[in-house]
């Protein structure tokens, strides 16, 4: 049995050793069998277009419990395991889950999709007409399913040079070190056992919709040893230094910290990509650190620290930061903050960074946050058709104070939903503070019983907050006329604050 399987324990079963070959295809409909060996979901299954699809499974944090790395990784015991399944689509499909416990209640997220699905018995269906990220809760949000349909996938030709092709099954491929122009495909059906690494490389490219798996992997650094934070980093995937690079596709589980990370990048694409089984202590989903000119599109992160960040690190803090887009992509965020510039933004200049059109299906801590710790010139940062889900019970974040603490799990706790804010805390490098210009936050709504708070804070008189403009908040579908009624407090140094209609 391989230590994926053993590390995940009970509540699983094994595919059969049967053969790989493709299961017979519905028309605009490819589902890939799952390789032999592979655990599979006791929580789930499910059909596409009258299709079997296997039901992965992953292991997700089960409370939002942490602690600053403690040399040693997190316990199960707080975790629990959570499914997914992808297929790839180029016509409408109907979806058919079969959920193993007895049904009380379905939820569909993003809830802004409208789906609305039929029940009947422990049967979940429902038509999706495009690809697209989807979670289905059965009783709450513990043991979800997530549900990734993907677009055709991405055309290879497995001979080319330069070319390393992972076919239907399971491989051990180990740490890979990507030079320049050179590709690495993970097709439908294969589950790969490694990490991808990059330095100084151009033209790179990793693309197909198979799993990248680094759950072998160990952390085998102490968070004080700053000489070895660059080289490694770890991750699922990890580029130091390189241009033109591509990511379209792949799903990335288990990584040991940071799952997918960029320092001193530029012209980055990354696509279709989905983050899953983010666990232990600082897994990050994706971290652009010091880099230009990147585009994140419709990807799903969850993870167990911040989800889609923009960071200044110390390694390269006269890079400056530009040019930087997430969009369309669906976040669940299980400790931390899910859109976040900061907490480290040692550089000179951090500009043109846009989140838009993202669903934030749920956050511990902050949905949309500029957490300025260092001496950056921040300006110009849009939050825009951002869509908060906020739960009507959310169990407060907890620091774990000892090996042997154990989470209390308190209930009347609200997540935020937009924090600005110049501070020294304990992730900054530069002993000058920096500013913060043109913040816009526009078109974003939230949904929920409870409405969360917003809060706005400069350092002192010269390091400041100046022109931040909220437009067309909707709370609940109603556009908020003021401040107050959006529950945004205001702090000391912050200047020239609007909100308007949008209309």
């Amino acid at each position: 049995m391989s230590r994926f399987v053993i590390a995940l324990g009970v509540g699983l079963v094994l595919v059969s050793v049967t053969t790989l070959e493709a299961f017979a295809q519905a028309p605009g409909v490819v589902v890939y069998p799952a390789p032999p060996g592979e655990a599979l979901s006791k929580d789930f299954s499910v059909t596409v277009a009258g299709q079997p699809a296997p039901v992965y499974v992953c292991r997700v944090s089960a409370m939002p419990f942490n602690q600053v790395w403690p040399g040693y990784q997190r316990p199960i015991d707080q975790t629990e395991l959570a499914s997914f399944v992808y297929w790839d689509m180029s016509a409408p499909v109907d979806v058919d889950v079969v959920s193993n416990r007895p049904i009380e209640s379905v939820a569909i997220r993003p809830t802004a999709r409208d789906i609305k699905p039929q029940i009947e018995g422990n049967h979940i269906r429902f038509h999706l007409d495009k690809p697209q990220q989807l979670t289905v809760e059965v009783n709450g949000w513990h043991k979800a399913l997530h549900l990734f349909a993907n677009p055709p996938a991405p055309a290879i030709d497995r001979n080319a040079p330069g070319v390393r092709y992972f076919g239907p099954g399971v491989h051990k491929a180990g740490r890979m070190v990507l030079k320049s122009d050179e590709t690495v495909y993970l097709a439908g059906g294969a589950v790969v056992y490694g990490c991808i690494e990059a330095t100084d490389a151009t033209n790179i490219k990793i693309l197909g919709p198979g799993i990248l798996d680094s759950s072998e992997l160990e952390r085998y650094f102490g968070i004080t040893d700053e000489s070895k934070y660059l080289d490694n980093f770890g991750g699922s995937i990890h580029l130091v230094r390189c241009t033109n690079v591509t990511i379209d596709g792949p799903v990335l589980r288990d990584p040991p910290l940071w799952c997918l990370s960029a320092f001193n990048c530029s012209e980055i694409q990354i696509v279709h990509t989905k983050l899953i089984g983010l666990w232990r202590y600082n897994a990050d989903g994706i971290d652009l650190c010091n880099s230009r000119n990147a585009a994140v599109r419709d990807c799903f992160v969850r993870s167990f620290d911040d989800s889609l960040v923009v960071k200044g690190l110390s390694y390269y803090k006269d890079v400056p930061i530009s040019n930087i887009l997430f969009e369309g992509c669906v976040v669940w965020n299980d400790w931390g903050r899910a859109l976040e510039i900061g907490a480290e933004t040692a550089t000179p200049e951090l500009s043109q960074v846009t989140f838009r059109d993202c669903d934030v299906v749920r956050t511990a801590e902050i949905a949309m946050d500029v957490q300025h710790g260092d001496r950056a010139f921040i300006h110009d940062v849009t939050f825009e058709g951002i869509r908060f889900e906020v739960d009507d019970v959310n169990y407060s974040p907890q620091i774990q104070n000892g090996r042997d603490a154990t989470y209390t799990g308190q209930t009347g706790y609200c997540p935020r939903n937009l924090v600005l804010v110049i501070l020294r805390g304990a992730w900054s490098s530069d002993q000058e503070r920096g500013t913060m210009r043109n913040i816009v936050v526009r078109d974003c709504s939230i949904t929920g019983k409870l409405l969360p708070p917003s809060s706005l804070s400069g350092f002192d008189e010269t390091h400041d907050v100046k022109g931040v403009t909220i437009s067309n908040l909707k709370i609940n579908g109603k556009v908020a006329q003021s401040l107050e009624e959006a529950s945004i407090h205001v702090g000391q140094f912050v200047s020239d604050v609007r909100i308007e209609s949008g209309n």
